[in-house]
């Protein structure tokens, strides 16, 4: 499992936007970077420094997951047919931890990985432990006995700013499937993602 070294909340200042619709998103207060140089005057960015942040922002996204973990997640994107893009996103969202975030079992990606790493779901019924596992179109996801009565998960759901899309279907309060790989278009990304800039990112 990767480790989060950094307050969450600085990957949205250093980037300068909210990647997660959160209202405690401390970009809603200093909409620029952390620390004593952040609101040194930018220079022009070029293309690299462009298709970086487009890369630095999904991968945040998705939990800040490792860039070793990212690169291996697009190799396999580009080996796969179609749009290399797309086929990102779409293994990227069949990551379990992120099922269980958009099932609203937990109230951010990181808590989401921290709830499956403690062995509080079960996919078709049988405990798993790995964030990064890839969930397949009809596989049931679903809480463990005791995460049932965990209060981070009763606050995840009672959260106004996110709704379940349609490709996880839930199933009372405690179950859900993933029902097909999601397009770009049926993600709801509280921001603009740009998989084309780091599909170029990592073709230099």
């Amino acid at each position: 499992m990767s480790k989060r070294h950094a307050s969450k909340y600085k990957i949205d200042r250093r980037l300068g936007e909210n990647i997660w619709g959160r209202p405690k998103s401390s970009v809603n207060r200093r909409a620029y970077g952390p620390g004593q140089h952040g609101q040194r005057r930018k220079s022009k960015v070029s293309d690299f420094g462009i298709q970086l942040r487009a890369k630095q922002k999904l991968r945040g996204y998705y939990g800040d997951v490792t860039e070793k973990q990212f690169k291996a997640t697009y190799q396999e994107a580009s080996r796969l047919k179609g749009d290399t893009g797309q086929n990102l996103i779409g293994l990227l969202e069949q990551r379990l931890d992120m099922i269980v975030y958009r099932a609203k079992f937990a109230p951010t990606i990181f808590a989401a990985r921290q709830i499956v790493s403690h062995g509080h779901i079960r996919v078709n019924g049988v405990k798993c432990n790995v964030a990064s596992r890839r969930v397949r179109a009809g596989e049931v996801i679903s809480l463990g006995t005791k995460a049932k009565e965990m209060a981070l998960i009763a606050e995840a759901q009672a959260l106004p700013e996110r709704e379940i899309p349609d490709y996880v279907a839930p199933d009372g309060n405690d179950k859900v499937t993933f029902v097909r790989v999601p397009t770009l278009d049926e993600v709801p990304y509280p921001v603009k993602m740009e998989p084309n800039l780091v599909v170029e990112f990592y073709s230099r």
